[in-house]
């Protein structure tokens, strides 16, 4: 066994990561090359096959590039969510207590290669300062590395802290472009990945600038994601529950498929289980439907059978007349709905078996809202879950994105084991 973060790892895990392709090879330990036919991130490489973090390197003195994941919502300048700033915090903070020079950069949105002021990283800076206690100088350059960044990197002391304007105001950053590569690791001395949220991307500031610094470690919340992701998929606890919402099946293919290698349970609401209520041979109205996937939905159920895995899907759904917080509704049985109503949420009946599912389980893994939780006519059967998890003794682990959001929006983020930042990035990771 390994250990990351405090939590043991198996080589189960280090074999989940390197199976779609992906090699590494020896000049300081910490270079890899990526097949980009699978996108998987380097740095979880880095984690898993050379263990090399924040606590492995002496940064006195030495100009560190940290690439966070400060992708937070703003509504008029404002930041509305503030937990991904937070989860940074101890690795910046190691770092400025190591004598660092701390250097943060990040994406925000998708300004598409183009400066757009409302996606600006200076309300970030803003924030972080007061969150660290000390300035947080912003280098305000539409280029990113330009001379506002290149001056504030020189007159740098031992534990500043400066931010970079939005990596993505870069159109090379999204194409893992070779030059913004090297004029982000032309700033730095050691390059650290802590941005699990786009641990499924490669671009220039988590996977292109590593090829031009001599090290690259990985920081904090990354290492805490892996293990517990790792730990989860590859050496969980059972029984094993995994619940999945969201709204297409056709964007968890993988994830349903590999879980039932893996689960006791596979609990499946949100958008996604009209699909499977359709193949079925019920009735769904106006509910989102992939008539594509009908087939698939039948093979997991098959596949689960034979499995011996516990499928568990809706009975009941709350159903509307429109997709509006104020339409009429109604609950149906599952399979039921009739023409000019959609499936918006779980329904009761459904919200209990859910529940009951989660009480024995010893692991539970959750990608996706059960409903419309944005909605608070469709938010009960997310929050039943919610509650359910929040009550058990499990080790819980929330995949990001809605999930998350959902969480937190309900006051259950406090009582969750482990709450990914990456929603895309947790998803690929259990595929």
């Amino acid at each position: 066994m390994d250990y990351f973060g405090g939590q043991a790892v198996s080589r189960r895990t280090v074999m989940k990561m390197t199976h779609n392709g992906v090699r590494s090879y020896c000049r300081t330990g910490l270079r890899f090359v990526m097949n980009l036919q699978k996108n998987i991130q380097e740095a979880m490489i880095m984690a898993a096959l050379n263990k090399k973090s924040v606590d492995d390197i002496n940064v006195k003195g030495q100009r560190v590039l940290v690439r966070c994941d400060f992708n937070v919502p703003l509504i008029d300048g404002k930041i509305t969510d503030e937990n991904r700033i937070v989860a940074a915090l101890p690795t910046i903070k190691k770092l400025i207590a190591d004598g660092g020079k701390v250097i943060l950069c990040s994406h925000l949105g998708k300004p598409k290669g183009e400066p757009k002021p409302e996606l600006s990283l200076a309300p970030v800076a803003v924030r972080l300062s007061e969150l660290l206690g000390q300035e947080v100088k912003f280098a305000a350059d539409p280029e990113v590395v330009g001379p506002n960044a290149k001056a504030a990197v020189e007159a740098m002391k031992d534990g500043d802290v400066i931010l970079l304007e939005n990596t993505r105001y870069r159109a090379e950053e999204t194409k893992n472009g070779e030059e913004f590569s090297k004029e982000l690791a032309s700033l730095c001395d050691v390059f650290v990945n802590d941005a699990f949220g786009t641990a499924h991307r490669a671009h220039c500031s988590n996977v292109g600038v590593t090829k031009y610094v001599d090290t690259a470690v990985v920081g904090y919340l990354m290492e805490k994601e892996i293990a517990f992701l790792g730990n989860a998929v590859n050496n969980p606890e059972r029984p094993f529950v995994a619940i999945l919402g969201g709204s297409k099946v056709s964007s968890k293919i993988s994830v349903i498929d590999n879980l039932i290698d893996k689960v006791d349970v596979l609990i499946i609401g949100g958008g996604m289980a009209y699909t499977f209520a359709k193949a079925a041979g019920g009735t769904v109205g106006d509910s989102l439907l992939e008539m594509d996937y009908l087939d698939y939905a039948n093979k997991m159920k098959e596949k689960a059978a034979a499995k011996g895995v516990k499928l568990l899907l809706p009975v009941d759904n709350v159903v509307a007349d429109a997709f509006s917080n104020d339409a009429n509704t109604q609950v149906v049985p599952a399979g039921q709905i009739p023409d000019g109503w959609e499936g918006l949420d779980i329904g009761p009946e459904t919200a209990k078996l859910f529940a009951d599912a989660v009480k024995t389980a010893k692991t539970v893994v959750w990608n996706g809202p059960m409903g419309c939780f944005e909605m608070p006519n469709f938010a009960a059967g997310t929050k039943a879950v919610a509650a359910a998890l929040a009550e058990t003794d499990a080790v819980t682990i929330i995949g990001g994105g809605d999930s998350a959001a959902a969480v937190n929006q309900l006051g259950y983020g406090d009582k969750m084991s482990h709450i990914s930042t990456g929603g895309g990035a947790s998803l690929e990771f259990l595929e």
